[in-house]
């Protein structure tokens, strides 16, 4: 409650210095104004305490500077007519009152303009990095999370087993890892005022695995008393700016559970650039409440407890998204050459950001980045948001020219199953095998999950669809590896020596290629080999014996990297 009482009393400022100036003015009159002043701020006080109560409005320059206005150009005028003070309107222009608030009206402006002009310290703020391509998607770790409209979809149905259930409605689902695996998170909240006010605690929270499609929620009971849907001082929102009323608060608290299964409310809170209400990003810290006492502790974005895998909220992280791309120039370039500008799509699952988990375990937000010219469908690259840090890193490689955006893959889904009205969700773009794919939820008009689709992010005629994300993911690579255009995504596996004779030969062709593929006697292995890379591999048959440089892959395939066949090479 201190920072409401505190920021409560800031509006009142320049309504004290009018006060004064008018008591210096009318001497004779000072001791009416100033106890008229004294009732009109206990007045003013009591409404302006239950704005902020409300509202909550962070001490910062522009919001101050605005109340002060406010309060004064309301109670001003009520002080001087209440006094009886002497005031000419002939030579009013020319007072010290009309003098301050030229001044009050000059800073409001002043500060409007410096918070438009601020965009470029917001974005050098940003910790960020270039890369090329993403590390390559492997077969044991295939960090894809069942869509949260799925997840929210089964939890919503699981409802009944909560006591009370009247009172209740489920929360913001918030994806963690908990004890080593990947679910989904929500508190159930209070559905209304009365409900609040009879419950006073809500009865737990719901898990559910964010990696199996088969999974069911699970609800653990812990009751909590201070939640985002709590009224008064057990709020969280309210909770927070009691503490940190200079701070601005990003997005809606959210539940993270640590490793003994107890529930706390994290929340985002950030220091703005100075004179403006922008974020800066060096100034980000995390607050954490027990929902039970409502003791309350923040941390450093960067320190906060372990268990906690998002101290950047997605709100923030939209946020940074727009200013990397938009102001990578400057304000100007933004608005005019738009040199370099990249606009993030919003094809996100939480405020236009899909987390996602790498695999160290680490959340990230993912984005991808599209050009500000209109009609262009095709992505410039994309982003990856560390949740604990803060820190972008910009994925732009030679392989991500040209591909398709998140909006097409979608529309790649939805195009396929017109008649059941299936739609993609989720769209994330990985590297597979040194091929930019996009992997998306397939959801039916109820938001449950249908199938996975692994689509080749530069040929929108290339898409493979499954039931589980191993299988769609083994099925993908396996036609990759028969695609005679796309024979060289192989980068970063050893290569193996192989020799044998010939079993099987096929020679496919393309517009801009040949392959040849060709199985092994007592292998079921499908080596390929691009004619550019191996022209004598064209003259390849049946019996022939032969000596390879092979990179292999678990999904049974190889690509070949050079080749000797006994009779030609000799």
């Amino acid at each position: 409650m201190t920072g409401i009482f505190l920021t409560a009393l800031l509006p009142f400022l320049l309504f004290f210095l009018l006060t004064i100036i008018a008591a210096v003015q009318n001497k004779t009159k000072s001791r009416g104004i100033l106890q008229g002043s004294f009732g009109l701020f206990i007045i003013g006080y009591i409404i302006v305490f239950l704005i902020t109560y409300v509202w909550m409005p962070a001490i910062t320059v522009p919001n101050m500077l605005l109340m002060n206005a406010l309060v004064a150009i309301i109670l001003g005028p009520a002080m001087y007519i209440g006094a009886g003070a002497a005031f000419d309107k002939k030579t009013a222009h020319k007072s010290t009152p009309a003098i301050v608030f030229f001044i009050t009206a000059l800073a409001i402006v002043a500060v409007f303009v410096v918070g438009i002009f601020s965009v470029n310290q917001t974005y050098d703020s940003i910790s960020k990095k270039e890369e090329g391509e993403a590390q390559p998607l492997n077969e044991d770790n295939t960090p894809i999370s069942v869509a949260p409209e799925s997840a929210r979809n089964k939890v919503q149905k699981s409802m009944s087993v909560v006591p009370n259930t009247q009172f209740y409605d489920l929360g913001k689902l918030q994806v963690q890892e908990i004890n080593g695996e990947i679910s989904y998170v929500a508190p159930v909240e209070f559905t209304s005022f009365w409900r609040y006010f009879r419950g006073k605690e809500t009865e737990g929270y719901f898990t559910i695995p964010a990696t199996n499609i088969n999974a069911q929620p699970e609800f653990v009971e812990s009751n909590m008393r201070y939640t985002n849907s709590s009224y008064f001082q057990h709020n969280i929102q309210r909770k927070v700016y009691g503490s940190y009323p200079n701070y601005i608060q990003s997005g809606e608290a959210q539940i993270e559970v640590d490793d003994e299964g107890k529930p706390w409310y994290v929340q985002t809170i950030y220091k703005p650039i100075l004179f403006t209400n922008r974020p800066d990003l060096d100034e980000v810290k995390v607050a954490v409440v027990d929902p039970v006492t409502g003791e309350l502790k923040a941390f450093d974005a960067k320190q906060a407890p372990d268990f906690i895998e998002g101290s950047i909220s997605s709100e923030l992280a939209t946020e940074e998204n727009e200013y990397f791309g938009k102001y990578v120039h400057g304000l100007l370039n933004s608005i005019f050459g738009k040199k370099d500008v990249k606009i993030p799509n919003e094809a996100g699952t939480e405020s236009s950001v899909t987390p996602i988990f790498g695999e160290e375990g680490e959340m990230y937000y993912f984005t991808d980045m599209a050009s500000p010219k209109e009609n262009i469908d095709s992505a410039l690259g994309y982003t990856l948001i560390n949740a604990r840090t803060g820190e972008l890193t910009y994925y732009n490689g030679k392989k991500n020219n040209g591909i398709m955006d998140s909006k097409g893959a979608r529309q790649i889904v939805n195009k396929q199953f017109p008649e059941k009205n299936w739609t993609g969700s989720m769209p994330v773009l990985y590297n597979v095998d040194g091929s930019p794919t996009w992997i998306v939820n397939v959801l039916d008009p109820n938001g449950l999950f249908k199938r996975y689709a692994y689509i080749k992010a530069n040929d929108s005629d290339f898409a493979v669809f499954g039931d589980t994300a191993k299988e769609t993911l083994n099925a993908y690579r396996l036609q990759l590896a028969q695609d005679p255009s796309n024979v060289e995504g192989s980068e970063g596996v050893e290569t193996t020596a192989k020799d044998g004779v010939v079993n099987r030969v096929l020679v496919t062709s393309t517009e801009s290629r040949q392959a040849v593929q060709f199985l092994l006697e007592g292998e079921t292995t499908i080596y390929t080999v691009t004619v550019s890379k191996e022209p004598l591999s064209i003259f390849l048959r049946e019996g022939d014996n032969v000596q390879l440089q092979v990179r292999m892959r678990g999904n049974g395939t190889a690509t070949v990297e050079k080749m000797v066949i006994e009779g030609l090479n000799n």
